[in-house]
């Protein structure tokens, strides 16, 4: 295991921290057995790290630096994490070495797992704020296999007759461009959305005509309008009475989209050019849109909401990040919560969710695109917050520059990469506009066809 040497600003920042949500410091006379609590709360939450050797006093005092003789000291500790992690995959470790303490300290990060972890002694904690609380009931241990994404609530099955789904328009319209064709009441059974005669959750949203009457406050949309760029809406600067999307939802989808693009083409920001309207690429709003209803815990009662502000869209989707998913890799990993919804919805007509998995990343890149911020993603206690910021990045010149603060050169290639600019030609103008006004020069000798630019010394 590695040993790493840090300084005394290092140990400084460190000391500075707090224990929370993601940050725990413990003793090293702490039971192995013990430890694990750690570890099993911040596998089943959204995961954090540790620091075995910090003492770090109830009363307010200062933390105090007293780790391990050396790292064998420390295999018990190891060993224990090990016990309930056996796969080493889902925990880093690694010793830090101060020369102004004694001994090393055991650094463990946690990663967030998709199953459920428990202690040696079968125990099952899951963190909040700085405590690691215990989850006994049955009903916690359903709420935390629902949030982790073990189970869903598209699963349950509602009380209501099987026809409001086999004899619904939607499943009629829908059938017709199934291959090989089937009666909606073989199909229905065959692809799970039927259990015991009763339809599941994941039927009812995708196929009645009226979700809603079948589960009121689970599966509808809300659409604010707020005339401010304040933090929060108020009632006072509420534009009009909030819409609510109801309907089947490939239905809802679209009409949330449409209705949302045009209340902000109703914005305006004045600029040196005058009154402008607020663009906001529509492959932006149509993906979050769309994983804000298919990946929502449709076991929490409330509404997907969309609030509109004069600077930003929120969009809200009840439930946590599912299974091993975090802020951190939820452009790269893969989880779906209601894979029958997923799945289904990806068979009908020009599909919301046509590029299964690639959501999240168009939506990002088409920001880039129009050089706005990327969308910022907030877990809450018990919903998922998406912040569509309309706010500018650096510009053009000013992403050169940084550039130029860390390489010595820069062609247009590389300037077309990092200012996301497509064509070779706007580049050459910006290059030309910064020569002018002495910020850049070119590269001696190098050639018409790759030329290189840099920056202006002092």
């Amino acid at each position: 295991m590695d040993v790493a040497q840090i300084s005394d600003q290092d140990v400084e920042t460190l000391f500075g921290f707090d224990e929370g949500h993601f940050l725990d410091f413990k003793r090293i006379d702490i039971q192995p057995a013990k430890m694990q609590r750690t570890v099993s709360a911040f596998a089943n939450a959204d995961g954090g790290e540790f620091y075995i050797g910090i003492y770090d006093p109830s009363n307010g005092g200062s933390k105090t630096w007293d780790g391990f003789n050396n790292p064998e000291a420390a295999n018990a500790h190891i060993q224990a994490i090990e016990a309930i992690l056996p796969l080493g995959s889902n925990y880093r470790a690694e010793f830090f070495h101060w020369s102004g303490g004694p001994g090393l300290v055991l650094h463990v990060e946690v990663f967030k797992t998709r199953d459920i972890v428990k202690t040696a002694a079968g125990e099952i904690y899951v963190r909040k704020s700085a405590q690691n609380l215990p989850v006994r009931s049955d009903d916690a241990i359903a709420r935390l296999r629902l949030n982790k994404g073990i189970s869903s609530f598209e699963t349950e099955t509602v009380n209501a007759d099987f026809e409001v789904i086999s004899n619904s328009t939607v499943i009629i319209d829908f059938l017709i461009n199934v291959i090989p064709h089937s009666e909606p009441e073989k199909w229905l059974a065959k692809q799970m959305l039927v259990t015991a005669s009763k339809p599941t959750v994941a039927g009812v949203t995708l196929f009645a005509e009226v979700p809603q009457a079948l589960l009121p406050k689970r599966c509808g949309i809300k659409i604010y309008r707020y005339k401010t760029n304040a933090e929060e809406g108020t009632r006072e600067v509420l534009d009009g009475i909030p819409a609510t999307v109801e309907g089947c939802l490939y239905e809802q989808i679209a009409t949330s989209v449409a209705m949302v693009k045009k209340l902000i083409e109703s914005i305006k920001r004045m600029t040196l050019d005058g009154l402008v309207e607020i663009e906001y690429p529509e492959e932006t709003l149509h993906e979050i849109i769309t994983n804000a209803v298919i990946h929502r815990d449709y076991s929490i009662p409330d509404d997907v909401h969309i609030r509109i502000y004069d600077n930003r869209v929120e969009v809200e989707s009840p439930g946590t990040l599912p299974g091993h998913v975090t802020v951190q890799n939820i452009l790269d990993e893969r989880f779906a919560r209601n894979g029958n919804i997923v799945r289904i919805l990806n068979k009908f007509p020009n599909p919301p969710n046509r590029d299964v998995g690639e959501g999240l990343n168009t939506a990002f890149r088409a920001m880039e695109m129009l050089k706005l911020k990327k969308p910022d993603i907030v877990p809450r206690l018990n919903s998922v917050v998406v912040y569509i910021r309309h706010e500018r990045l650096a510009s053009p010149e000013d992403m050169i520059m940084n550039f130029l603060s860390s390489s010595a050169t820069i062609n247009n290639g590389k300037a077309r990469e990092i200012c996301v600019i497509r064509e070779d030609w706007r580049i050459r103008s910006i290059f030309k506009r910064m020569v002018d006004a002495g910020m850049l020069e070119k590269v001696p000798g190098s050639m018409t066809s790759n030329t290189s630019y840099r920056a202006v010394p002092g």
